[in-house]
């Protein structure tokens, strides 16, 4: 037999229809879609059973409820999960295709045999290679006879 952890065996109840007594009392009824590691719990299609003093049960519908764990006192199933729509039996598809020829919906431009992160296509989007390439110089640029240096730079050559 296989050791379980507690987080396991509560993960197995997801989806479940459980009876969860909270600490004042009452019993929630619902399907536990959700749980968290203080054992707060999301339960869908929840109802309120609670005792009044002359001894009644009065029942109530609340529907989707976030339960905080601190409340939790009891847990039990009540009912394994519903059957899924995988399991039960359907009509074949290609019985239920309408009239039509079916083909992919592209965005107007062909279909590339290499088509993928080959890099951009010449003509579409962007400034060209060329101005795109990096300056031939690198560095500082050549300084024109009578500019000012530009600021940070060295001295003119034959000013003190």
């Amino acid at each position: 037999m296989s050791h379980r952890t507690s987080g396991s065996r509560i993960l197995a109840l997801v989806n479940y229809r459980l009876r969860i007594t909270i600490n004042d009392g009452r019993t929630l009824v619902g399907q536990m879609l959700a749980f968290d590691k203080h054992m707060n719990l999301v339960l869908g299609d929840c109802e309120e059973h609670r005792r009044t003093k002359d001894g009644k049960t009065e029942k109530r519908v609340l529907g989707l409820v976030v339960l905080r764990g601190e409340n939790v006192v009891s847990m039990s199933v009540e009912a394994p999960p519903p059957a899924s729509a995988e399991s039960k039996p359907s009509a074949n598809v290609a019985s239920m295709a309408g009239p039509g020829l079916g083909r992919p919906a592209g965005r107007g431009l062909p279909m590339a045999p290499n088509a993928g992160l080959a890099g951009p296509v010449r003509g579409l989007g962007g400034p060209g290679a060329a101005t795109m390439a990096p300056p031939v110089a690198y560095g500082r640029p050549p300084m024109a006879a009578g500019m000012p240096p530009f600021p940070g730079g060295p001295p003119p050559m034959g000013k003190p």
